[in-house]
């Protein structure tokens, strides 16, 4: 199984390059509205509500999205999660989020102005002309401003102290999460913060390749139960 989350403010529409390429059956979780001053890790537990306790597979989370896959996967252990255009913890923030968070100058502006200036978003997101840039558009146009302003202080202010261990997929191009010295499991040449839509061939290819690795594990695991039993 495969459990799919979008980046802040995105939907459903971001995997639709990616879902025809996958093999493993998929299932995307959209978000909730936030509740005034919700926690992080309450949001999370809400979100994974559809998800048995028990479960196995991938929780794949595109930026913001892996923030939260992360917190999700702190009460659903057995599945690995995995990074898209996202980071493993909050240490890994770029320069410039950092003096975003602490200078508060995000407080200042509504997020809707960010649908006033898709062509800045565009630069900021490595979107490209054509298909991508409508797809963009589309996605700004319908981001709702409450859920908005509450994602990005969550991203801000993430705790992520004794967080699990990830797998990170990042473009060369990503400009919101830059590689940094941190090693990356997978480096996409020319990928950037909206690859999951841009390169979906190239992250098809390695999220199957550790959904047989899980099935992999899960067999043996089985098998070796069974022998030792």
């Amino acid at each position: 199984m495969i459990y799919l989350i979008p980046g802040l403010g995105a939907d459903e529409r971001v995997f639709q390059n990616l879902r025809p390429l996958l093999q493993d059956e998929t299932q995307i979780l959209l978000w909730l509205t936030p509740e005034p001053d919700e926690p992080l890790s309450a949001y999370a537990a809400r979100m994974a509500a559809s998800i048995p306790l028990e479960q196995e597979g991938l929780l794949v989370g595109v930026s913001f999205g892996g923030v939260v896959g992360l917190e999700i996967n702190r009460i659903r252990p057995r599945l690995r999660t995995v990074l898209v255009s996202s980071i493993p913890d909050a240490s890994c923030m770029p320069l410039l989020l950092r003096l975003i968070r602490s200078t508060g100058v995000y407080r200042l502006f509504p997020p809707q102005w960010l649908k006033l200036f898709p062509r800045a978003g565009q630069l900021y997101f490595g979107v490209h002309n054509g298909e991508e840039y409508r797809m963009f558009k589309r996605i700004l146009r319908d981001m709702e401003p409450t859920y908005t302003r509450w994602a990005i202080h969550r991203l801000l202010h993430w705790d992520s102290a004794n967080v699990g261990r990830s797998i990170q997929l990042l473009g060369t191009a990503d400009r919101v999460f830059p590689p940094g010295p941190t090693p990356v499991d997978y480096l996409i040449e020319g990928g950037g913060h909206f690859m999951v839509f841009s390169h979906a061939p190239q992250v098809s290819a390695i999220l199957n390749k550790l959904a047989a690795e899980e099935k992999e594990k899960v067999n043996t695991l089985t098998s070796n139960t069974n022998i030792s039993s």
